[in-house]
């Protein structure tokens, strides 16, 4: 399991660089069963600047050196509010199940 704290730099460095409306933490992270080879999954909800890979990799970039393995996923506010209740959707288990670590105010 990765460090919380490590988590939260993580999120708070995309916060302040790509200014998305929420982050929300989700999969075995979330659920507290991860175990030493778990990577991070981040659903950052945010409305799409260019192109949605692009975004993805700057993003990954910036958490270069965080020390641990990541997904980032990107869904606009639109794409998630359409998909959180779709069983098979990534936005699903992310609602269901994720952790809210940050919300723009």
């Amino acid at each position: 399991m990765v460090n919380t704290e490590a988590i939260r730099n993580a999120v708070g460095k995309l916060a302040v660089e790509f200014d998305p409306e929420r982050i929300i933490l989700f999969g075995s992270q979330a659920r507290g069963d991860a175990d030493l080879h778990s990577d991070v999954d981040l659903l950052v909800i945010t409305p799409l600047r260019g192109n949605r890979r692009a975004m993805m990799v700057a993003m990954d970039r910036t958490l270069r050196g965080s020390g641990f393995a990541r997904d980032i996923i990107i869904l606009t506010p639109d794409e998630f509010e359409r998909d959180k209740e779709i069983p098979g959707t990534i936005a699903r288990p992310a609602w269901k199940e994720g952790v809210t670590l940050y919300v723009r105010h």
